[in-house]
């Protein structure tokens, strides 16, 4: 793909562009001088402060394609932006255009096809609440306020994935604005290899304006385990753990943290922010259901939360835990298994972690995951068992360094562990981009780079697509 990084835009074509843009568009055209420009340009991560030269906040698919045309003309850098957080925050950049499709917030339901089509401005929390008056769900990401487009087109762990998919595997169709300006629906019948590379090959292959997800039977009520277990028993309850994982059915998705537990009303005060084990699971079926409890019975716990709840609840349990403007740095790795070896690393480096905040998290993968083909999607890491995420959260600038260092750091002490693959959406900053590429993408990064290409010949999205 051309290696064009865009034009960082003087002001006389700043005011050109965003002219021509006011005169196109029905939605607004925020650039520094507009009083809106701050809160335009302000993202989830804190940690993220660029100042782009032109907003386009576009109200719908039409004002999409005009700002794609305009940018095609004036050749300045991208980002494109849609609804919910994402960690590197590549959704801005500095001295270019935002595509910004956060205002785009349509959801409609069909429950007797059981499917949606919701927009790309649209987060997992706005997504649920319409779907599940019928009972209905598609495997979304484990904060509300998390984007249903970023996620997606970088696969998508969710909290039922071992029972439904990854969110990418539950896509029917995709609206995408290309960089020819066209506006195509994408499916496995039309235009098969942008569809294949939507699903998993993160940013860079255009627009997406909408999605239509298949829909499964679930909830209102969920049955999900919460045990919070001793920090002095760590690793054997991580060994436990992942024993019990070996044998887990496709309908449970078991997952663990290392963390705080918060000072929340429900948890007794002695218990405020000490470290701990969390086990958590969802049976993807029914509520009450005998499968889950083997994610009970690790040993004695310091609480068990375990039972059934909304599923609109569970979505967004966790959300008030990562609030926006904090400052956050997050990587990954895949890994076939998790050795006695890797569990005494992994303690030893969350035993570091320099803030309250920061956390281990533990997902695991396999069940309707793994059944679907290798080369079926984009996503490249349908036979890994495990993804081990090292999140660092915090709120002083002035540990900025220290926060990262340790979970680049812990990350480079688990490599060794690792089956070579880094999940798009867990993988550090910008920096991080050329030498995670091959871990990201695997064997389908030649497929996706000539996709590209074929859509977007002069790559005009080119730096979104190195970007993670």
């Amino acid at each position: 793909m051309p290696d064009n990084q865009g034009a960082v835009l003087s002001a006389s074509a700043a005011r050109a562009l965003a002219d021509e843009l006011r005169s196109s568009l029905r939605g607004e055209v925020i650039d520094p001088g507009h009083p809106g420009y701050d809160e335009a340009r302000t993202v989830w991560n804190g940690l993220i402060d660029r100042r782009p030269a032109l907003v386009a906040r576009c109200s719908g698919t039409a004002d999409v394609v005009e700002a794609v045309r305009a940018a095609r003309e004036h050749r300045p850098l991208v980002s494109i932006r849609g609804g919910g957080h994402q960690v590197a925050g590549s959704g801005v950049c500095d001295d270019g255009l935002v595509i910004d499709l956060s205002r785009m917030k349509g959801v409609h339901v069909d429950p007797a096809a059981r499917t949606a089509r919701a927009q790309a401005g649209v987060t997992w929390g706005e997504f649920d609440r319409e779907t599940q008056l019928h009972a209905l769900a598609a495997p979304g990401g484990e904060i509300s306020a998390t984007g249903i487009a970023g996620l997606t087109l970088g696969g998508g762990f969710g909290f039922v994935m071992r029972t439904f998919g990854l969110s990418c595997d539950n896509v029917r169709s995709l609206e995408i604005v290309t960089a020819d300006g066209a506006v195509r629906t994408v499916s496995r019948e039309e235009e098969p290899e942008l569809f294949w590379a939507a699903r998993g090959g993160g940013r860079g292959i255009g627009v997406v304006t909408s999605f239509e997800f298949g829909l499964h039977p679930l909830g209102p009520e969920v049955a999900g385990v919460l045990a919070l277990h001793p920090y002095e028993r760590a690793e054997e309850v991580l060994r436990a753990w992942r024993d019990a994982t070996y044998t887990a059915p496709e309908t449970v998705t078991p997952e663990l943290l290392l963390w705080s537990i918060p000072a929340d009303p429900a948890v007794p005060q002695e218990l405020h922010r000490a470290d701990c084990v969390m086990v958590g699971a969802v049976y993807g079926g029914p509520p009450g259901d005998a499968a889950l409890a083997p994610q009970r019975e690790l040993g004695p716990p310091l609480m068990d939360l375990s039972g059934t709840m909304p599923y609109v609840a569970l979505q967004s349990a966790n959300t008030w835990r990562f609030p926006d403007g904090e400052r956050y740095f997050m990587k990954s790795h895949f890994m076939d298994e998790l050795s006695d070896e890797a569990i005494g690393t992994l303690m030893e480096w969350y035993s570091r972690r320099p803030t309250p905040e920061s956390l281990v998290v533990v997902r695991t993968l396999g069940g309707a995951v793994a059944r679907v083909g290798p080369d079926d999607s984009a996503f490249a890491h349908r036979s890994a068992r495990y993804n081990v995420s090292i999140d660092a959260g915090w709120r002083d600038p002035a540990l900025d360094g220290t926060a990262i260092g340790w979970a680049r750091s812990a990350w480079d002490a688990m490599k060794p562990f690792s089956s070579g693959g880094t999940y798009v959406n867990f993988a550090g900053l910008g920096e991080d981009a050329d030498e995670l590429r091959g871990a990201v993408f695997g064997s389908h990064e030649g497929r996706l780079e000539r996709t590209r290409a074929a859509y977007d010949p002069e790559g005009l999205f080119a730096p979104a697509a190195g970007r993670p």
